[in-house]
């Protein structure tokens, strides 16, 4: 629960967090647990937004775009590290990014739910925030993790987002 505590630290803005993460092979393994407990959160924004699922089993598209995503991030985030000159702190990186990936489905969950009982204003204004600070906690994560400069933490972003997109939309979602 290292990890989680950590990424409450940098979920906050508070650098300090990374102290948390050592980057070892044990502890990269141990946060992909963070997966497993966003993968409700996750689905549950999915049925709050409305997503329109024909298929009997929507949790089984859900769960497969969100696993295909998940790990193909992954492997593409360390190449990139790599190629970059960072992939020395990819494990670390990789770390950072699964636990605060909970924070994050986390606040976005919380965001919709208030949707329900106020006006659609309101309801815009709140998800924008949540999704603007879901975006800058991954930015700011991957800069702390990474030793990245902003606009290149900001590359690490875009991918993430484009593969869920891709991948979400490529399995029908």
């Amino acid at each position: 629960m290292a990890g989680l505590m950590g990424a409450g630290l940098l979920a906050r803005g508070q650098g300090l967090g990374m102290a948390a993460f050592d980057g070892s092979p044990q502890e990269v393994r141990r946060s992909f647990w963070a997966a497993a407990l966003s993968f409700p959160l996750f689905f549950a924004l999915a049925r709050i937004a409305g997503v329109d699922e024909p298929v009997s089993f929507p949790w089984l598209r859900e769960a497969l775009s969100f696993t295909i995503t998940w790990v193909v991030f992954a492997l593409m985030s360390e190449r990139m590290a790599t190629v970059s000159g960072y992939g020395r702190n990819w494990p670390r990186f990789m770390s950072a990014w699964n636990w605060s990936n909970l924070i994050q489905y986390a606040v976005l969950l919380a965001a919709t739910i208030p949707g329900r009982f106020v006006p659609d204003v309101a309801e815009q204004i709140v998800s924008l925030v949540a999704v603007g600070y879901a975006l800058w906690l991954e930015w700011f994560v991957t800069r702390q993790a990474l030793g990245v400069p902003g606009p290149m933490a900001v590359l690490f972003v875009v991918l993430d987002v484009a593969l869920g997109l891709f991948i979400h939309g490529l399995i029908g979602g």
